[in-house]
């Protein structure tokens, strides 16, 4: 059987020979074995963990959808992947990478929002105004459109 985690940008993990898979969906636990019939769940924040011949393996995944196909190819396509062939450095190294992305979320969530408020603000002061919209540029924070994260606004 065959194992691939993708993540939107990279493949994380692709893995051959495997003997049986383990993963957890919100029904709960699981295993897959090499013959397993087509299936398709969605998963939580989890790990997923395999075991070839010589060793294991473990990937956190920050959700995902897996997916049997023909009982031989297991595939993982997850909003962000980890792998660490050890648990516990797992454990280590995907704390200090998920906070770094939630940290990284937020600050781009912030700068989506007050982009937002500002296009809504300057949509507002020309409907108010009773005048044809110009081309005046927006500023969000006295930063314009075109020094914010690259993003033009006219």
């Amino acid at each position: 059987m065959k194992l691939i985690v993708m993540t939107p940008t990279s493949v994380v993990a692709e893995v051959a020979d495997i003997r049986h898979i383990r993963a957890e969906d919100e029904t709960g636990a699981f295993g897959i074995l090499p013959g397993h019939a087509d299936f398709v769940t969605v998963l939580p924040v989890s790990v997923v963990t395999w075991a070839t011949g010589e060793r294991e393996g473990y990937v956190l995944v920050r959700g995902g959808v897996l997916s049997v196909t023909n009982g031989d190819l297991v595939e993982i396509a997850a909003r962000d992947a980890y792998r660490q062939d050890e648990l516990e450095d797992l454990g280590t190294f995907a704390l200090e990478e998920l906070k770094r992305a939630d940290e990284t979320e937020d600050i781009s969530r912030t700068a989506d929002t007050r982009l937002y408020l500002a296009a809504m603000r300057q949509i507002e002061h020309v409907l108010r105004s009773g005048h044809k919209a110009r081309a005046a540029p927006l500023v969000v924070d006295g930063r314009s459109g075109r020094e914010m994260s690259g993003v033009v606004v006219s």
